[in-house]
């Protein structure tokens, strides 16, 4: 998909819509080199995108976003700019909380959410609670995410009723796992997309993505408007999904 058809589709979809779309948000670290800014600004300016993206899929009538925002693998990078996506974090959720409720959008997120400081999570929770009752679009953070360790905690989940005597360990089939990852409140995506024209998922929803269509996109993320997801949209009503079959 050009990025250059984007700029084109102005107004939402009118195909099939995916229940779930999926994002890789990336790109904002080389968005601010190529600007010669500070890697920080690009995370900043990605935070618009973010909002684009949710006013995007609700007026298009996605159930649910997912925003890979920070992996378990970004605890790796330089301690100041972790310190500066935590800061980024904690204020989006303050900002956003009110603006979400108003807007009927439940926010949800997965991940070792324990991990983040506690004004993160103080933040996260008070903006869960907050729009725990919204019925429109669910938006799903991912946040210090990793789909490997996804499912490793959901194999000791699992153990954990087989030793307990509550499961069977002849009756774990592909649905009963799911039922133990993070994701098993959501339906698996329908529709991933990935910016900055990177082609690999990394580490990202692992188990749930195996029948999703995937788009990417050279865009890098910071460049990310509501067209862009649009037109992926567009395109994916397009494709025909044939789970294996013919």
């Amino acid at each position: 998909m050009s990025d250059e058809a984007c700029s084109d589709q102005q107004s939402a979809p009118l195909g099939a819509v995916p229940r779930h779309i999926a994002i890789i948000m990336d790109g904002n670290g080389r968005w601010a080199t190529q600007q010669g800014l500070p890697r920080i600004v690009g995370h900043e300016k990605g935070a618009e995108s973010v909002r684009e993206s949710i006013a995007a899929c609700a007026e298009a009538g996605v159930a649910y976003l997912t925003l890979y925002a920070f992996s378990k693998e970004n605890w790796l990078r330089p301690r100041e700019e972790v310190s500066g996506l935590m800061v980024l974090l904690n204020r989006f959720l303050l900002d956003n909380t009110e603006d979400l409720k108003a807007k009927n959008i439940r926010l949800q997120a997965i991940g070792r959410l324990t991990d983040l400081p506690t004004s993160c999570q103080v933040a996260l929770h008070r903006a869960i609670e907050a729009t725990a009752a919204c019925s429109g679009l669910t938006v799903i953070l991912a946040l210090s995410y990793s789909g490997r360790i996804e499912i490793v905690d959901g194999i000791r989940s699992l153990l954990r009723e087989v030793e307990m005597g509550h499961l069977d360990k002849g009756m774990i089939d592909p649905e009963t796992f799911s039922k133990h990852l993070y994701t098993r409140y959501y339906p698996d995506p329908d529709l991933v997309l990935r910016t900055s024209g990177e082609m690999r998922i990394s580490n990202f929803l692992l188990w749930q993505i195996s029948y999703a269509e995937i788009i990417f996109m050279s865009k890098l993320w910071p460049e990310f408007r509501k067209a862009d997801l649009w037109s992926a949209i567009d395109e994916f009503s397009k494709r025909q999904r044939r789970y294996g079959g013919i």
